[in-house]
């Protein structure tokens, strides 16, 4: 055998032995699907009022939040609180109307009027609940500190 016959052989068993193993690698990988990004709005309006809070509770608001894989990015504005805007978060409620536990404080700048950014990275059992409209976000104010809007995150 000439030694050009056996280079030509040696390489084209390197590589068939080469995309063998490649094959092989690739089969045993598992599937990484790509999720959906979702994309949720929230309107934000006064919390449920009593006598006694109807003159410190006003305002109104909105915002937008985007799932992207566990990833949850929101951002959004108000306007016309009564007193400067002290804490926004996010909660998790029991289902829509019903109040939570607070999750993530949000980035507040502004006060009476402003705008809120923040991140959080979720559970699967949060992105679960999130998508059974559980999520929703609280602004308190200087003139109501138990929560003067919220609004629930919907698709």
């Amino acid at each position: 055998m000439s030694n050009q016959s056996s280079w030509t052989s040696i390489f084209c068993f390197s590589v068939a032995s080469f995309t063998t193993v490649l094959s092989i690698v690739f089969s045993l990988s598992p599937e990484v699907e790509a999720q959906p990004t979702e994309h949720f709005v929230v309107r934000l309006s006064v919390m449920p009022v009593e006598a006694v809070t109807v003159p410190d509770i006003a305002g109104t608001g909105r915002g937008f939040a985007v799932l992207e894989d566990s990833m949850l990015s929101i951002d959004g504005m108000f306007s016309g609180l009564r007193g400067a805007a002290t804490a926004i978060r996010l909660h998790e409620g029991l289902g829509m109307g019903i109040r939570g536990t607070a999750l993530s404080e949000l980035n507040v700048v502004g006060g009476v009027n402003g705008t809120f950014e923040g991140s959080v990275e979720l559970s699967t059992d949060q992105i679960e609940s999130l998508q059974r409209g559980n999520f929703y976000i609280q602004i308190d104010s200087e003139a109501a500190p138990e929560g003067n809007l919220w609004g629930w995150l919907i698709k």
